[in-house]
């Protein structure tokens, strides 16, 4: 039982560094609340979990070729801009208020997907790390535990966005108004940040 608990604890650690999703997952959740912020991380986790089934069953190599590299780079650019810009020209509608919104909880769902299943760096990041734990289980263990550190895992990533989205929405109700809009302008900043970094690395691929 110790082991699975390890396994939960890395898959909290595996989400907590601060990115694109993170960012935007603030975002939501000071526009729009919990619930929001809730489906930006799990269309996130959906990727993630597509990803992890990639790597088990081995076709990572056909999404690590340069023309998918590219192509991933570059559609990663986009979404991290466009949801960036978006982002932005929003932030003066930030409002310290608990009322009900029109906002589509699909499309916060599908932002969180597209941004975690477009970026390289994901790939790359589940081959590493899932890649690794998945040869050291299968050396050591047979399917079910394979199965059971695996869900351990996605459970970890479950727990991590649940009290991303959480931390996110109560923290709006205590800030004023000003700052809101201050700290939804700086995360649509990052996603564009991020969303320039994957357009320089696409770039690269195709001409250098």
């Amino acid at each position: 039982m110790g082991i699975f608990f390890s396994y939960i604890f890395l898959g909290l650690s595996l989400a907590a560094p601060i990115g694109p999703v993170n960012a935007a997952q603030l975002d939501k959740a000071l526009k729009f609340g919990f619930l929001h912020s809730w489906f930006v991380g799990l269309g996130a986790i959906l990727a993630d979990g597509i990803y992890m089934l990639v790597v088990y069953l081995g076709v990572v190599q056909f999404l690590d070729t340069p023309f998918m590299q590219t192509l991933l780079w570059s559609f990663g650019c986009f979404v991290l801009i466009y949801t960036g810009i978006e982002s932005m020209v929003s932030a003066g509608n930030v409002q310290v208020t608990t009322k009900k919104n029109n906002a589509s909880l699909s499309k916060s769902f599908f932002s969180g997907f597209f941004m975690s299943i477009s970026n390289p760096l994901t790939i790359l990041f589940w081959l590493g790390i899932y890649g690794s734990i998945l040869a050291k289980t299968i050396s050591e263990n047979d399917n079910m535990h394979i199965a059971l550190y695996s869900f351990a895992i996605f459970l970890g990533l479950l727990l991590w966005d649940v009290t991303m989205a959480l931390t996110a929405s109560s923290f709006k109700k205590f800030v004023a108004g000003k700052l809101l809009v201050a700290i939804s302008f700086i995360s649509g900043l990052s996603l564009i940040g991020f969303g320039l970094y994957f357009g320089i690395q696409a770039i690269k691929l195709m001409f250098f």
